[in-house]
């Protein structure tokens, strides 16, 4: 069977037992959630839950129809394929080595890292990205030594449709 990977967001109310709920929904069925990112909306009493999983053609039907059963679950979304912005946030511990510092230094710039602290022996980095970049950043910087990592999943929003603007080199949403 033909699996691709899937993203859901989903709105719920923000209570205690509301994403052990909706993992719930996920195991009971099967699936395995390969990336979960959970925070507040602009409202603090909805929460966002962002989940991925590999599965097959009708997985979002029928995930959707059983996660609008459970009672704090506001709205459930789709955001996979194009047409959705899809991010996640890595921060990586990398080595310092007085030796290839330099390199280093340019290597964060190039990739568009973030220095976020410097330690004695080693620097706290950020990147994001979708997860082909922070993946080859990752790769790039093992060279280096990574010491530590940590990826928060994909984050998803409607991109809504684009075109390009006359004067920017960025598309811009049509309203």
């Amino acid at each position: 069977m033909n699996t691709a990977e899937h993203t859901l967001t989903i709105l719920v109310n923000n209570q205690p037992g509301v994403l052990s709920r909706v993992a719930g929904v996920f195991s009971s069925r099967g699936y395995n959630i390969r990336t979960l990112c959970v925070a507040e909306t602009q409202d603090a009493a909805v929460s966002r839950i962002t989940v991925t999983s590999r599965a097959d053609g009708d997985f979002t039907d029928k995930i959707k129809k059983q996660l609008e059963k459970l009672v704090d679950v506001i709205e459930v979304l789709d955001y996979s394929g194009p047409g959705y912005t899809h991010r996640e946030l890595m921060l990586l511990r990398v080595r310092l080595q007085k030796e290839k510092l330099s390199e280093l230094i340019r290597a964060v710039e190039i990739l568009g890292c973030r220095i976020l602290v410097r330690h004695k022996d080693s620097l706290v980095l950020e990147v994001t990205g979708d997860r082909e970049e922070t993946a080859a950043v990752f790769a790039y910087l093992e060279q280096f030594g990574v010491l530590e990592a940590n990826r928060t999943g994909y984050i998803a929003l409607d991109a809504g449709p684009m075109v390009a603007a006359a004067d920017s080199p960025y598309p811009v949403r049509v309203a």
